[in-house]
């Protein structure tokens, strides 16, 4: 894939998506930089086993996706510790469910800034060195829910169509510089997070765990099947490569057919 000891940043990436992406990267040769929340000893531990599994270096920086400064402070460093970024992946994000009238604020404020507005901050950011070294692969993970909405998600979904805007204006804005932008709307992925949903709607509907991943996860997705984090990754590699080239400004799904209807 030609990707050896290219630089990357994966932001959300101390779980489910974003660790699966930065360790796909990293079995290519890539340094790679984790970022995200989590209990401190589990982080180093999925940092130190990225670097003696693939042999590169991994970093982690624990940047608030909320905090504005504290994304560039992020991305200037990497920079000055690799030398370069040429991969971002932006893939932090945040959910909150309720009816739009009792939508706190506060919770419609968190949700754009960690799900949309993280993402214009690190593109920022990353961009002028990018431009300089005229290669570059930028990707934001979306949702289906980029192309289709759902009642109570107002920000979610506000949030991920904006970030299917955004990808399609920086592609244009960096179509000769040889960077390529993209992003990947999976619908339901198996994480742990998703997982552990399963008990207390069970609860809440009085259903089996047969059900609700039938009736209520994956009611959508007409395979009926679950996307993995590691398909989710795969596809993130592929538009890394050089046969993506000229892939940009695409919204790519992954969602078990649901946004064919």
């Amino acid at each position: 894939m030609s990707l050896k000891s290219r630089k990357a940043l994966v932001t959300g990436s101390t779980s489910g998506i974003g660790l699966a992406c930065a360790r796909a990267l990293a079995a290519q040769g890539v340094d790679v930089c984790l970022n995200g929340f989590g209990p401190r000893d589990e982080i180093e531990a999925a940092r130190a086993d990225i670097e003696s599994q693939f042999n590169v270096r991994c970093l982690y920086h624990g940047a608030d996706m909320s905090k504005p400064e504290q994304i560039a402070a992020m991305v200037a460093h990497v920079e000055a510790e690799f030398g370069a970024l040429d991969v971002l992946i932006n893939n932090a994000g945040v959910q909150f469910v309720s009816p739009v009238e009792d939508f706190p604020p506060e919770k419609w404020d968190q949700i754009i800034a960690i799900n949309l507005s993280s993402a214009f901050h690190t593109i920022r950011a990353a961009t002028p060195g990018m431009k300089a070294r005229k290669w570059g692969r930028i990707i934001n993970t979306a949702s289906a829910h980029s192309l289709v909405a759902s009642p109570y998600k107002a920000a979610y979904v506000a949030a991920k169509h904006g970030i299917a805007g955004l990808t399609k204006t920086i592609a244009l804005e960096l179509a000769t510089f040889g960077v390529t932008v993209n992003c990947i709307s999976p619908g339901y992925v198996w994480t742990p997070l998703v997982e552990r949903q399963i008990p207390d709607t069970m609860k809440a509907r009085n259903m089996s765990r047969e059900d609700v991943i039938d009736k209520v996860l994956l009611a959508a997705q007409p395979t009926k099947q679950f996307v993995t984090v590691e398909q989710v990754a795969a596809a993130a590699l592929f538009l890394c490569s050089d046969a993506a080239s000229q892939i940009t400004g695409a919204n790519i799904s992954m969602d078990g057919g649901w946004t064919a209807a």
